[in-house]
């Protein structure tokens, strides 16, 4: 299986109302307020530091993920819409998405946050550093450590310097 990370820009791909439908049987509502706010030109994931990531397995859609300005917290992102079709799950291609995503917001930001909707997702969020924050409308917090040497801070998830193509 191959897999593809895609900025998604001036539309949202057709295969959203296929996601949107899984993620409402699970009891999630979080696709469909992608949907709408998107439709309503509300969120867009166009300023700085945004963004929008869709994740391809074999040329299918089988996830979506966006970082938007934290208006909780000055200097931070937020992880949101983050949601990979069930039958993909287990793959690694949510985490190959939330990297992508976290690697974008080391140029911008140096604190990420999350809500995270369950048990499942809060320790996906923790296998990949975020720590429990129960403030401000997140449940998690993730600090961004830019290329620092200070060993005290080995704790912080240390951003990846894009190659060259």
């Amino acid at each position: 299986m191959t897999i593809d990370i895609r900025r998604i820009r001036d539309r949202l791909p057709q295969e959203i109302a296929d996601l949107e439908s899984e993620a409402r049987r699970e009891g999630h509502r979080h696709i469909a307020r992608l949907i709408d706010e998107w439709s309503a030109g509300a969120v867009r994931f166009d300023r700085d530091g945004e963004r929008l990531l869709g994740a391809y397995a074999d040329e299918v859609l089988a996830g979506i993920g966006g970082m938007t300005v934290e208006t909780a917290m000055s200097g931070a992102l937020r992880m949101r819409r983050f949601y990979i079709r069930p039958a993909m799950r287990g793959r690694g291609i949510g985490r190959m998405l939330a990297m992508a995503l976290l690697d974008h917001a080391c140029s911008f930001c140096t604190v990420v946050t999350v809500h995270a909707g369950n048990d499942g997702a809060a320790k996906f969020w923790e296998s990949l550093g975020f720590q429990p924050y129960g403030r401000d409308g997140h449940t998690h917090l993730l600090a961004l450590q830019h290329h620092s040497d200070d060993p005290a801070a080995s704790n912080l998830r240390q951003c990846v310097t894009p190659r060259s193509p």
